[in-house]
């Protein structure tokens, strides 16, 4: 840590100024605190919960586990040879991530119960005022690592204050109501919907799903690892990489066939297949097909959803329209009475709320800046916030895993920091014609693929622009996010501060 200047900070006098902070204890957090150590950074993690884990932390509903292959669905220098199984689920997911944690020495270094309210730039000092639940940081740079899905959306569903039963979001999953023998509506048919639905409708007398468009779900390769492959990875970790090579290059191939028309008609076909194999009624078929193409919205993985969906006592209906006390009634009219309601509704995603509690330089939050449409220099510097970066920000997502993002983020955060250090800079904000440029460059290369190509999805914002994307391969991606070039950025050098040093 390092002493601001004595004039001090706001008016608290001799500040304590960290060089990092970073937002966050998921993946993204804990993987930027441990690259900033490895350079030699000092930093602190701020996490709102009781434990690290972020989303594997929230998310506890039935059946809960990942769609990327746990090999690739890790960090690159922390390989994990013990996985259970090619998809992991929840549990051991988040004992990775605390296992890493202390494995690289970072739990002391998290603060816990440390909910962010609000980080303002104080532009005399050149530092960030970070304002918490319990109590105030000061850092020279931050790096907000809040991950995109952890604030539940909820339906303004007219008549819910009416609904006297259960009812809770999929990630505030009430474990302490039986579903055994009750009558339960599931509103939504997304990525969560279709992993703890074919678990509750084992238990439950009736099961309606409300579902808005149906999804694209394609079959899931899924197996055991066995203890001898398990000794394999451990014993020779090559293997394991090149494991998580190929699955890299399964994806990059995923995601460059979703610009081609014909391999897109193939995706499709191995769709209707995955149908077929569970549902033989053609009238329920008919509702499970969607209606756009392949990609345009998240596609999914299962091999349970379709089957379940089948049973005599689930009915699948469209979209919610109102409840009546305990009566749930759809846009076709039908209606079902129901002892509980979960939201499978997704997440903020296109409208992260961290932005409301970013003040930048000109006294305006991010939020205020943004207008309902994200966006970003890299999907990583915001203008008007210097020294702050963002993880998972605006145009990054792609059909890949979350570690590939991460991994090519750090690497320009860490780059930028330790390039301060070295030149002694106390400011870097992003050149407006440079950002101006860019998000150019991204809208222009969104318009034909099939992420623009007409369906409603979290994808897009509620100005109906693509700020969550990602137009072009990862291997780019990973190219433009290699080093921090100063030539992108104001830069301010000081002459009388001496380069902040741990």
């Amino acid at each position: 840590m390092f002493d601001p200047p004595q004039t001090g900070v706001g008016g608290t006098g001799h500040a304590l100024v960290h060089e990092v902070v970073v937002v966050g204890a998921g993946f993204a957090g804990i993987g930027a605190a441990i690259r900033l150590q490895q350079a030699g950074v000092e930093c602190v993690v701020l996490e709102k919960g009781d434990e690290i884990g972020g989303v594997w932390r929230d998310n506890t509903y039935p059946g809960c586990g990942c769609d990327v292959p746990s090999a690739l669905y890790s960090y690159s220098f922390a390989p994990n040879p013990r996985w259970s199984r090619l998809f992991a689920k929840q549990d051991e997911i988040k004992n990775y991530t605390r296992d890493t944690a202390a494995k690289f020495g970072l739990l002391d270094r998290v603060r816990l119960r440390h909910e962010l309210t609000e980080a303002r730039w104080i532009e005399p000092q050149k530092c960030w005022r970070l304002t918490t639940t319990a109590g105030v940081f000061w850092a020279r740079f931050v790096v907000m690592a809040c991950g995109p899905m952890h604030v539940p959306v909820l339906p303004r569903t007219p008549g819910l204050d009416t609904f006297t039963g259960v009812h809770f979001h999929s990630s505030r999953w009430d474990h302490g109501f039986d579903m055994t023998g009750k009558r339960v509506a599931v509103i939504g048919s997304g990525a969560s919907a279709i992993q703890f639905v074919p678990h509750i409708a084992q238990k439950v007398r009736q099961l309606t799903l409300f579902q808005r468009t149906a999804p694209w779900v394609l079959a899931k390769l899924d197996a055991p690892i066995t203890p001898r492959w398990q000794s394999l990875f451990a014993r020779y970790p090559w293997t394991q990489s090149l494991f998580r090579t190929a699955l890299y290059l399964q994806f990059e191939m995923l995601n460059a066939s979703l610009n081609y028309p014909r391999l897109l008609k193939r995706i499709q076909t191995q769709g209707i297949k995955n149908i077929a194999r569970g549902v033989k009624d053609p009238a329920l078929r008919a509702k499970l097909v969607p209606n756009y193409s392949v990609g345009c919205k998240r596609i999914l993985l299962s091999n349970t959803w379709y089957r379940a969906l089948a049973q005599p006592h689930v009915q699948v209906v469209p979209d919610v329209v109102k409840i009546d006390g305990n009566t749930v009634v759809a846009s076709d009219g039908s209606s079902c009475e129901v002892d509980a309601l979960v939201f499978a509704t997704g997440f903020e995603v296109a409208n992260p709320p961290i932005a409301n509690c970013i003040i930048g330089r000109s006294g305006k939050t991010l939020a205020n800046q943004w207008q309902g449409s994200p966006a970003a220099y890299l999907g990583t510097m915001a203008q008007d916030c210097p020294n702050l970066f963002l993880t998972f920000g605006p145009n990054l997502y792609t059909f890949s895993s979350a570690f590939v993002i991460i991994e090519a983020q750090l690497k320009f955060i860490v780059s930028a920091v330790t390039t301060a250090r070295r030149q002694g800079i106390t400011s870097i904000a992003v050149q407006p014609a440079r950002y101006t440029a860019y998000n150019q460059q991204i809208q222009m290369a969104l318009q034909h693929t099939v992420w623009n190509s007409g369906c409603t999805s979290y994808f897009l914002d509620k100005n109906g622009r693509n700020s969550t994307n990602w137009p072009w391969t990862t291997f780019t991606m990973r190219r433009r996010l290699a080093r921090f070039d100063v030539r992108d950025f104001d830069i301010e050098n000081s002459i009388t501060e001496p380069s902040p040093t741990p």
